[in-house]
C-alpha cells in the first residue's frame, strides 16, 4: 500500500483537483456505498491512518477485517471530505473487483464489531432501509412543490453524506411515503377536540395558541383543538387510554381537515405558508426517534422567553440574520394509572408552534434551505449551481459568510448561546440575483445555554427541563464549530469548489478572512484564536454514534486537520492571507 499522507494530498503533497463536477445523479447503490466510505474515512480508517490518495483513487483499508477498498475520486478536499464517483473496488488475489453496497455494509459491520467489541443487529437493516428510501425518492423525483422554498425543503434525495443511514426510517415505506418530503407530501392535519381540562400547554405569545385554535371551527363547547400529524395518529390510535377517552367523549376525533401542510426536510415539521408545526413521530429517522419529549416541549417555550433579550441584541447588531422562535406547545394530558399524564400520549401528541417565515423574512428575498443549496448533487432549483448565474463565486461566498458567521460567534461568546447552525437548520435568503441577503436560524431543540451566562434563568426551571438545555463551554464550542464549520461551511464550500475546483484554497481563505475580521472587531477570545491558529476541528461521529446506539446528545467527535492552518493555505496558494 502507498505511504500514507495527509488526506486530500498526493504523495508529493500537491492538492488534487480531478474530474468535472457531477452532472448526473448517482444510483442508490453508489450513493449508499459512497456515504459509508465517507463515514469510514472520517471516523475509522482516516484517524487510524489507513487511507491514502493514490493518483485519482482513494485507497481505504479496514485493518481488522483485512480488506483494502478503492474508489475513484471526482475531486479531493483540503478537509478530507473527498468527492467519489463510480463503484467501490476490493483488492483480491486476482486484482480489483467491484464490491456492492451490501458487501460494503457487511464489511463495515464486521470492522466496527471487531473495533468496538459491540454488536449492532439493527445496523444492516437500517442501511437497507436508507437504500430503499433513496430508491423511492429517486423514483418520485419531480413530484415536489412548485414554491421555491418548499421545493428546496423537499429536494434532499440522499441526505447527510456523513451519516451511515441518512434516509433510514422505521415502518413500511408505503406508509411513510405519503408523508415524506422527497415525495412532495402535503396533506391536511388530523384534529382532535379535547376537553379543556385535559389539554396541557404553555405559551410565550398569544398568537401562537391562536394558530392552533384557528385550524377549524367545528369544535364543541368545552373542548380545545389539538392538531395531530396523521401518521402519528395512526401510530397511537389504539392506545387504551385514548380509546377510552374517545368512548367517553373526552376526546372527539374530528378527522382530517383544514388547509394542507407540507412536509419539510425534517419530515415531522410541517408548514402551511404561515406557521411551522413541529409534531412528534414515533419513527426513527437517521439516528433518533423523532418524538417531542416533555422537557423539549417546555424547553422550547422556556428558551423562547430566555433568549428574547439576546436575540434582540443580535438582530440589532447583525440585521441580516434572525432566529425563528418557538413560543408555544400543546398536547394531550390524559391521566395514566398513577394519576399523572400518560407519557406516551403526552409526548406522542405534543406539537410545538414555530414562527413562520412571514414574521422574520426580509422583504423581496427568497428563502432556501441551506442543505439544498449545498447538496453534493444538483437535485433541485435551490442548488448553488443554479444560484450563481454569472456571479463571481468569491463575491457570493464572502456575502454569505458575512451573514452567517458573526451572529453565531456573537451568540456564543457574548451571550452564552450555543446555536446549532447545521445545514438543515439554516435558510439562505437570496435576492433576485441569487445573492445572499439574509440568513434565518431555526429549531430550538438543538440550541443550548452555557450555565455561567444563564444561571438565574436556568435556576427558575425544573431540573428535568434545565438540564437538557445546557452545555458546558467546551462541549458547546465543539458543537458550534462542528455545526457551523464542518457541517455547514465546509459542505457549502465543497459545492462551490465542485464548480471551481482550483479555487478551493481561495474559498477557505475567505473563511479565515471572515473569522479574522470578526476577531478584529469584536475581540479574539482564546477559543477563536486557537481556531484561527489552525487547531483541529471537531466532526460529529455519526457512524460510531449509530453503531453504539447512543442518543444524539451523547455523540462523540473525531478531530479533522484544519483547512485554515496557514501552512496549508501557503502550500496551496503560494502565500498566506
Amino acid at each position: 500500500m502507498p505511504s500514507l499522507t495527509r488526506p486530500g494530498t498526493s504523495s508529493a503533497g500537491t492538492p488534487l483537483s480531478l474530474r468535472a463536477p457531477a452532472s448526473t445523479l448517482p444510483t442508490p447503490d453508489d450513493a449508499v456505498a459512497h456515504t459509508l466510505l465517507n463515514c469510514l474515512l472520517r471516523e475509522v480508517s482516516g484517524p487510524e491512518r489507513q487511507t491514502v490518495v493514490a493518483g485519482d483513487h482513494l485507497l481505504l483499508r479496514l485493518p481488522r477485517r483485512g480488506v483494502l477498498l478503492r474508489v475513484a475520486l471526482r475531486r479531493t478536499s483540503l478537509l478530507g471530505a473527498h468527492r467519489f464517483t463510480g463503484p467501490v473496488g476490493e483488492q483480491r488475489d486476482t486484482g480489483w473487483s467491484e464490491v456492492d453496497w451490501r458487501r460494503l455494509a457487511e464489511y463495515t459491520h464486521d470492522e466496527l464489531s471487531l473495533r468496538t467489541g459491540v454488536r449492532n443487529e439493527e445496523f444492516l437493516e437500517q442501511i437497507a432501509s436508507s437504500h430503499e428510501a433513496i430508491s423511492t425518492a429517486l423514483a418520485a423525483r419531480g413530484a415536489g412543490a412548485q414554491d421555491a422554498y418548499l421545493a428546496s425543503e423537499q429536494s434532499l434525495l440522499f441526505g447527510h453524506r456523513f451519516h451511515p443511514t441518512p434516509k433510514a426510517r422505521t415502518g413500511d415505506p408505503r406508509s411513510w411515503s405519503a408523508y415524506a418530503p422527497e415525495a412532495g407530501a402535503a396533506f391536511p392535519l388530523r384534529h382532535l377536540a379535547v376537553r379543556a381540562h385535559l389539554i396541557a400547554e404553555e405559551s410565550a405569545a398569544p398568537w401562537a395558541t391562536a394558530v392552533l385554535d384557528g385550524q377549524r371551527a367545528d369544535v364543541p363547547d368545552g373542548h380545545r383543538l389539538l392538531p395531530v400529524h396523521p401518521w402519528q395518529y395512526e401510530s397511537l390510535s389504539e392506545h387504551p387510554a385514548l380509546r377510552a377517552a374517545l368512548d367517553r367523549g373526552d376526546v372527539i376525533d374530528l378527522g382530517p381537515g383544514g388547509l394542507p401542510f407540507a412536509a419539510t426536510a425534517s419530515v415531522r415539521t410541517l408548514y402551511d405558508g404561515e406557521t411551522f408545526l413541529k409534531f412528534s413521530l414515533n419513527v426513527r429517522i437517521t439516528n433518533c426517534v423523532r418524538k417531542n419529549s416533555s422537557y423539549e416541549l417546555s424547553g422550547a417555550v422556556a428558551l423562547t422567553r430566555a433568549l428574547a433579550p439576546a436575540l434582540a441584541d443580535l438582530a440589532e447588531r447583525f440585521p441580516g440574520s434572525a432566529v425563528l422562535r418557538e413560543p408555544a406547545y400543546r398536547t394531550l394530558a390524559l391521566p395514566g394509572p398513577d394519576g399523572a399524564p400518560d407519557r406516551a400520549l403526552f409526548e406522542g401528541f405534543g406539537v410545538i408552534v414555530r414562527e413562520g417565515l412571514p414574521r422574520r423574512l426580509a422583504p423581496a428575498v427568497t428563502p432556501l434551505l441551506a442543505a439544498a443549496v449545498a447538496d453534493e448533487y444538483p437535485t433541485g432549483t435551490a442548488h448553488i449551481s443554479r444560484l450563481l448565474k454569472d456571479t463571481d463565486p468569491l463575491a457570493w461566498w464572502s456575502a454569505y459568510l458575512d451573514l452567517l458567521l458573526p451572529p453565531v460567534l456573537a451568540a456564543y461568546f457574548d451571550h452564552g448561546i450555543v446555536l446549532e447552525p447545521h445545514l438543515q437548520n439554516v435558510l439562505v435568503c437570496v435576492d433576485s440575483d441569487g445573492m445572499p441577503a439574509q440568513v434565518l436560524f431555526r429549531d430550538l431543540e438543538g440550541t443550548k445555554l452555557l450555565p455561567e451566562h444563564h444561571e438565574h434563568a436556568l435556576a427558575a426551571l425544573p431540573p428535568e427541563v434545565a438540564g437538557p438545555m445546557t452545555y458546558d463551554g467546551r462541549r458547546g464550542w465543539d458543537r458550534v464549530v462542528y455545526c457551523l464549520l464542518v457541517n455547514h461551511v465546509a459542505e457549502l464550500l465543497a459545492a462551490l469548489a465542485d464548480l471551481h475546483p482550483h479555487r478551493e484554497a481561495e474559498l477557505w481563505g475567505r473563511v479565515r478572512d471572515t473569522l479574522q475580521a470578526y476577531a478584529d472587531r469584536h475581540g479574539c477570545p482564546p477559543r477563536l484564536a486557537a481556531l484561527l491558529a489552525g487547531v483541529p476541528w471537531p466532526a460529529k461521529a455519526n457512524l460510531l454514534t449509530r453503531w453504539e446506539r447512543k442518543a444524539d446528545r451523547e455523540a462523540g467527535y473525531v478531530r479533522l486537520a484544519s483547512p485554515l492552518a496557514e501552512d496549508i493555505l501557503r502550500d496551496t496558494t503560494g502565500s498566506t492571507r
